[in-house]
């Protein structure tokens, strides 16, 4: 029977066990790299599409905009790492911020649909990915 022995570079292979102890610290900033590149896409939506094509003059106050956020990256209890863009609440007159979001997004009755979310969704896939790959070539540089 044939027998093969690889040997592989000691720095590679020191670099390899390296990343396995710095998991946990580097796939934060690395989601976190590409939720601030949605996190502007998705701000920069919502201002262009609140009080915009409306009957009457705009009573926005700011507020939903600036509930708008970033939530620390955590792991779920399947291991995958998560991090969500969101609204917080409450907002001070009583109302959910993600209510009014989804009222803004599909419209009601009466008031159509200014789509803020889906297009940012769509729009800033490719430059996530972009942000999320440098930062990870910028942590695995440190190494």
């Amino acid at each position: 029977m044939a027998k093969v022995d690889v040997k592989m570079p000691e720095e590679f292979l020191l670099r390899l066990s390296r990343l396995g102890e710095k998991t946990e610290e580097i796939i934060p900033k690395v989601l976190e790299a590409g939720g601030e590149v949605v996190l502007s896409k998705v701000k920069s939506n919502l201002q262009s599409v609140i009080g915009s094509g409306t009957k009457y003059p705009s009573r926005t106050t700011g507020e939903l905009a600036s509930a708008l956020g970033l939530s620390p990256a955590k792991q779920d209890r399947d291991g995958n790492h998560n991090i969500k863009i969101g609204f917080s609440e409450p907002r001070k007159d009583g109302e959910s911020n993600a209510m009014i979001a989804n009222i803004i997004e599909y419209g009601k009755s009466g008031q159509p649909a200014k789509p803020f979310l889906k297009p940012a969704k769509s729009a800033s896939r490719k430059p996530c990915i972009e942000a999320m790959k440098a930062k990870l070539e910028e942590e695995l540089g440190r190494i």
